[in-house]
């Protein structure tokens, strides 16, 4: 196997001046060994599914299951946390607290700007409503089957302070275990509040005029996608197909176990919804799994995007319960993937979401270096730079005679995580054998399962961010994404290009340090 090495990275954390009380903060929860310096992750304590994403008055909220008294899953609280730009992060207290209905699972936030609630009285703001589902633990130590239901809670300050619904629960269990994760929006052709959630191997979808008193429309799913798991987090939205004025809705469905990599997944399907059930175009076995990784899940979208902005905008959970709990960090465990916005594309004659990093990183880009030309290393323009980094690198397909090839990442202690390509059998694959810590958990250290992905472009284009304990790669404007955990026992420091049975030329390879979002 060849390699072009090239040094691309060292330590080189830079954080901007700020106050003692700030640089305390930032000693204490975001210089840890593990921490990532361009994701979000909570102060301390466990962290899963972000919940109840909503855009309002140049606020974006982030709330996501959490628990406060340990950094392993327990009684679930939402946790808050609100950014103007999805990349800086400002953490508020918990927003919602287990009650006499139950934990806090997952679910959803809205704006009710019409006031169909009735929840405003006065005030200037419109209620921010959470549905989101209520987990009695007795229930389900008890083996009933009706110990999931769905709740509200609203705000009218902006998500500061929140109020439950004293009518809870506003949709009863049916007697379903698994009945939960609510996704509420409104369907402008019907004029009704939506809401999606799962149904233990299905959706249901119910329709109410007022966000509380609900009415069964369908349920979709039961001979779709992939059934190695529980069917978790779902979200319906409309898509266009970009470059033509065509509309498509799309699903996203999480699945745990079942996931093509083993473990936690998500994938989509495509089709029609009429306000009222949703119609699937793909074949019923066709499974398509929007990241190629194994730490993309539970990831669902922001509600209330102005027209103007257009966007679909995503975020999602950076782990997998195959060992989520027992990552090696200390202080806090799991974090969020970078902020996406999804796109539908049409290639050939399937569909296809892709996902590309939000524009708003750009604003904690610094200096580019260009390290590659035409397979040509120019040494003396190499210069050090400290995680996180993004790197893009294009690769010559059109004169390639190379088998397989790609990136390795690499540090110090001879450890390293590879991404490649395989000409032949037109699919992508990885490895994080070799990365690091690996043996907290034995599925983590198995190979990721190729994955397939075919293209009649002249380029292959990578874009990879590189955080402390994650690799995040876009491959041609995202439409293929591998989203994985690693966690070295130094930063990667190194690169190189390889390639086995062949040549490939590289057009390009470019760093771009990244300045820490805390």
């Amino acid at each position: 196997m060849k390699k072009i090495g090239l040094s691309i990275v060292t330590l080189c954390l830079l954080f901007a001046c700020t106050s003692p009380k700030q640089e305390l903060a930032k000693a204490q929860h975001y210089n840890e060994p593990y921490r990532p310096q361009i994701h979000f992750s909570p102060e301390t304590n466990w962290m899963n599914d972000p919940n109840g994403m909503v855009l309002y008055d140049g606020e974006y909220h982030l709330f996501y299951q959490y628990y406060p008294d340990s950094t392993v899953w327990g009684p679930m609280h939402w946790g808050h946390a609100v950014s103007t730009n999805m990349v800086h992060w400002e953490h508020l207290p918990i927003a919602l607290y287990p009650d006499e209905l139950g934990y806090i699972f997952s679910g959803s936030a809205v704006i009710d700007w019409n006031n169909t609630t009735g929840f405003q009285k006065d005030g200037e703001h419109p209620p921010m409503v959470a549905m989101f589902t209520h987990h009695l633990a007795e229930g389900e130590k008890a083996g009933r089957d009706d110990y999931q239901v769905q709740s509200l809670a609203y705000s009218l300050d902006k998500g500061r302070t929140w109020a439950k619904y004293e009518g809870n629960p506003v949709i009863p269990n049916p007697g379903i275990k698994d009945f939960r994760d609510p996704k509420a929006f409104w369907h402008e052709e019907t004029q009704r509040w939506i809401v999606i959630f799962a149904a233990l191997d299905r959706v249901r979808i119910y329709s109410s005029a007022n966000l509380i008193d609900w009415t069964f429309e369908s349920s979709f799913g039961e001979t779709y996608g992939g059934h190695g798991g529980v069917w978790e987090c779902p979200d319906l939205f409309k898509l266009k197909v970009e470059g033509t004025d065509e509309e498509k809705w799309v699903m996203l469905l999480s699945i745990n176990p079942g996931g093509a990599n083993g473990g936690s997944a998500t994938q989509y399907f495509i089709g029609d919804f009429d306000g009222h059930s949703f119609t699937a175009e793909q074949p019923e076995e066709a499974i398509k799994w929007l990241d190629h990784g194994k730490d993309n899940y539970a990831g669902v979208t922001w509600a209330d995007i102005p027209e103007t902005d257009g966007r679909r905008l995503f975020i999602g959970w950076m782990s997998n319960w195959e060992y989520g709990q027992v990552v090696p960090t200390e202080k806090w465990r799991s974090a969020m993937t970078l902020p996406r916005s999804l796109h539908l594309i049409k290639k050939e004659n399937d569909y296809v979401v892709a996902s590309r990093p939000v524009k708003e990183l750009e604003s904690i880009e610094e200096k580019t270096v260009q390290i590659l030309e035409n397979n040509t290393v120019v040494a003396e323009e190499v210069e050090t730079l400290g995680i996180p980094i993004k790197t893009e690198v294009v690769f010559d397909l059109k004169n390639a005679t190379a088998d397989k090839f790609g990136v390795e990442l690499i540090n110090g202690l001879g450890e390293k995580y590879l991404i490649g390509y395989d000409r032949a059998r037109e699919q992508f694959f990885s490895d994080r054998t070799a990365s690091g810590k690996t043996d907290f958990e034995e599925r983590f250290a198995k190979n990721l399962h190729p994955s397939p992905y075919s293209t009649n472009a002249d380029d292959l284009n990578l874009t990879i961010y590189i955080d402390k304990s994650s690799v995040e790669v876009f491959v041609n404007d995202g439409e293929f994404v591998m989203t994985n955990s690693v966690f070295p026992n130094e930063d990667f420091n190194q690169a190189a290009i390889f390639m086995t049975g062949g040549d490939i030329t590289v057009k390009s390879l470019s760093n771009t340090k990244l300045k820490s979002i805390w």
